[in-house]
């Protein structure tokens, strides 16, 4: 019989490999597992078990998976990992629009991560950060609709070569007391890209333009750089089932 020619593509292996912690996470590790040491020799043994199994959270909480985005330029992936809570159709936020920002309605997808989640975002498309705006504000329930104006966040806008742009924001919850980016204006990221993370449990928020419609549903679980939130000029108008 003779042999099929494969692209290389599917002639190379893909293993599993266990996740690394990111260096943000590494001195909280590090503290925790100090922290356990001391249990184990200045307390009750089951403290020390305690704080071994918040040593093993914490580390699960940075851990920083590999992920593998599609590269189409017309499709726009999830920044986070999480639980999609909320589609809806609201205004760009106001630290988004403006000259040379976002205008107009949008259909924003919030992501909620729960402190089980990995908490490292991803910008949802290819280009160059036009604009990064931090906002001080609360840490209520991340879950509720108001949070998007009330807590605090920061927004980024990302625009492709020819112009489109996407701006998606980082919402801090109830437990969340540290926003930080990977990024600054001006950066040119990929598709995928780490651009930043959230501490301890929180909401990213990505706004659709007008034409393009989510090709996610509520209840659905999107994993950042990987999950298709929509592709642009094309709404699938998708339904489901939660079983």
């Amino acid at each position: 019989m003779p042999a099929i020619d494969k692209p290389d593509s599917q002639l190379t292996a893909v293993k599993w490999r266990f996740p690394s912690v990111h260096p943000e996470g590494r001195k909280f590790t590090l503290i925790s597992a100090f922290l356990a040491l001391i249990g184990f020799t200045a307390l009750p043994d089951i403290f020390g078990w305690l704080l071994v199994g918040l040593t093993i959270w914490v580390a699960a909480f940075f851990r920083d998976p590999v992920r593998t985005t599609p590269q189409n330029p017309s499709l726009i992936v999830a920044p986070a990992d999480g639980l999609v809570t909320m589609i809806s159709r609201v205004r760009a936020p106001l630290e988004l629009a403006g000259e040379s920002g976002l205008s107009g309605e949008f259909t924003r997808v919030s992501i909620f991560m729960s402190v089980f989640d990995v908490h490292i975002n991803r910008s949802p498309i290819a280009g160059t950060v036009k604009r990064i705006a931090y906002v001080p504000g609360k840490f209520l329930n991340a879950d509720l609709d108001k949070a998007s104006e009330d807590n605090e966040r920061q927004h980024f806008l990302v625009e492709r070569e020819d112009g489109v742009a996407i701006g998606f924001t980082q919402i801090a919850g109830l437990v969340a007391r540290r926003i930080m980016s990977f990024v600054k204006e001006g950066d040119r990221v990929a598709a995928g890209e780490r651009i930043g993370l959230i501490r301890f449990g929180s909401r990213v928020d990505v706004f659709l333009p007008a034409g393009t419609g989510p090709a996610v549903i509520l209840g659905q679980r999107t994993i950042a750089g990987e999950t298709i939130l929509g592709e642009l000029g094309i709404d699938p108008q998708r339904g489901g089932i939660s079983q």
